[in-house]
C-alpha cells in the first residue's frame, strides 16, 4: 500500500509538473482572466449581489455598479453611454444587429463578407430564407476586402452593410474606417441609409475602437476575448439606428436585451476592456516582435505556408497551412506536448470540415485542412515561442 501511495505521489508530482509547463497560445479562442478583472469582478458574486432591476438599497448598488462599467465602455468607444447594449455574448450582439435591424426590412438586402465570422454568417443565412437577399464579398488571395467591392454590392435595397474588423482565424484586417466613410457618403443620396456593423471581438485588445472614428452604426465586443469573463458581451447601436428586440421579457438595456443583468460580468468586462485598451500601444509592439520572430522560424520550414496579409493582420496572430499534415494531427500532435493552439474558429472546431476562410480566400481543400492558427496574448513570452518552433520540429518530418 505505501509503495502505491508513493509511485501515485509520483505520477501526480509529473502530471503537476507537466501541467506546469502547458503553454497556451490560443487567445483568439478565449484569453485567461486577468487578475485586476477578478479583483473587479468578486464582490459582485456575495457582497454586492443585487439585481440591478430593483429598486431597494442591494439593487442600487448593483445598477450603480453597472452605469459605471457603461460610463467605462463609452469613453473608449467614444459614444453615448445609452447607446451601449450588455449582452451575453459577442454572438448574440451579432445576431441583435442583424436580426433586430432585419425586422424593419422584410425584402431587403444585405452586404457581408465570405468570411465573418458564424454567428454573422449564420444568421445571414437563416434570414435568406425568410426573403432578405444576402450578399457574401470573398477577399483577395490574402484575406482582405476592399472598399470598391462593398460600395459595388450595395443595392437599392441594402439597409445593412456587415464586415468584421479582424478577422478570428487569419487575422486580416479589413479597412473599416474606409468602408464607413464610403458608406456615409453614399448615405447622402439615399432615401433609405446603409447602416454599418463591424464584428470587433477580435480587435478589442489591439485596435482603435473609436465609433467616431470608424463610422460604425453597430460594433460588437465580447469579454472573454479581452481577459475578461465568459457570458458578457456589448453592442454599440448608435442612437437612431431602427433596431427591434429579438428576446422578449422585462425592459432591460432600452427594451433592446430583456433579462437580469450579469453584473459581476459587465464589471469585468468593463475592467477587462480598459486594461486592454490602456496597454494596447505597448502590447501591439511586445506582440508585434515575437510576430516577427515566430514567421521567420516558420519560414525554415520548407512544409510550412503562412496564410493572409504580413502587413494587414493583428500582431497576435499567425495561421498557416502544413504541407501533408491534417489540422487535428497538428492541433493533438502540439497538445501531447504542452502546447495548446487551434485549427479553425474556436465556434467551428468539432466539425472537422476545412477552413471555409481559407477556401473563401481561393485555397484549395487540402491546403484549408491543414491549417494551424496560433495566436498570442498578455501572458505569452518569447520561450514559448521557441518551445512551439521545438515542438514543431518534432511533428514535422524535415
Amino acid at each position: 500500500m505505501v509503495a502505491f501511495l508513493d509511485q501515485l505521489g509520483i505520477r501526480l508530482s509529473l502530471y503537476v509538473g507537466y501541467m506546469k509547463k502547458r503553454i497556451y497560445l490560443d487567445y483568439a479562442a478565449t484569453a485567461p482572466v486577468r487578475p485586476e478583472v477578478l479583483k473587479a469582478m468578486k464582490p459582485y458574486f456575495a457582497d454586492r449581489f443585487g439585481n440591478a432591476s430593483s429598486i431597494h438599497s442591494f439593487g442600487q448598488q448593483a445598477q450603480k455598479a453597472t452605469d459605471e462599467a457603461r460610463r467605462k465602455i463609452a469613453e473608449i468607444l467614444n459614444c453615448k453611454p445609452l447607446e451601449i447594449i450588455f449582452s451575453s455574448s459577442g454572438t448574440e450582439s451579432d445576431n441583435l444587429a442583424i436580426q433586430g435591424l432585419a425586422k424593419n426590412y422584410p425584402n431587403g438586402h444585405i452586404v457581408t463578407t465570405a468570411i465573418e465570422h458564424k454567428a454573422v454568417l449564420e444568421t445571414c443565412k437563416a434570414l435568406e430564407k425568410s426573403g432578405i437577399k444576402v450578399t457574401y464579398i470573398k477577399p483577395n488571395r490574402e484575406g482582405i476586402v476592399s472598399v470598391d467591392q462593398i460600395v459595388k454590392a450595395i443595392a437599392p435595397k441594402t439597409f445593412l452593410v456587415s464586415v468584421m474588423y479582424a478577422n478570428n482565424e487569419i487575422g486580416t484586417i479589413q479597412p473599416i474606417r474606409e468602408m464607413g466613410l464610403a458608406i456615409k457618403k453614399l448615405n447622402h443620396d439615399r432615401k433609405q441609409p446603409v447602416y454599418f456593423h463591424t464584428d470587433a471581438v477580435q480587435a478589442g485588445t489591439l485596435l482603435s475602437l473609436d465609433t467616431q472614428i470608424l463610422h460604425t452604426d453597430m460594433l460588437t465586443l465580447s469579454g472573454h476575448k479581452l481577459g475578461g469573463p465568459k457570458g458578457a458581451g456589448i453592442l454599440y447601436v448608435r442612437n437612431g439606428v431602427p433596431l427591434q428586440p429579438i428576446m422578449f421579457g422585462g425592459g432591460q438595456e432600452r427594451g433592446l436585451r430583456p433579462s437580469t443583468l450579469n453584473v459581476a460580468g459587465i464589471v469585468g468586462l468593463a475592467t477587462a476592456l480598459a486594461v486592454s485598451q490602456n496597454h494596447k500601444q505597448a502590447e501591439t509592439k511586445r506582440l508585434a516582435e515575437l510576430q516577427k520572430y515566430l514567421i521567420k522560424e516558420l519560414k525554415k520550414f520548407p512544409e510550412i505556408k503562412i496564410n493572409g496579409s504580413l502587413t494587414n493582420r493583428l500582431t497576435n496572430n499567425v495561421n498557416v497551412s502544413v504541407d501533408k499534415k491534417t489540422s487535428d494531427e497538428l492541433v493533438i500532435g502540439l497538445d501531447q506536448q504542452g502546447i495548446a493552439v487551434s485549427a479553425v474558429s474556436a465556434c467551428s472546431a468539432g466539425s472537422m470540415s476545412p477552413s471555409y476562410v481559407l477556401q473563401a480566400m481561393g485555397s484549395t481543400q487540402t491546403v484549408a485542412s491543414s491549417s494551424l492558427r496560433i495566436t498570442l496574448g498578455y501572458l505569452t513570452k518569447k520561450p514559448d515561442i521557441i518551445r512551439l518552433v521545438q515542438a514543431l520540429k518534432k511533428l514535422l518530418p524535415n
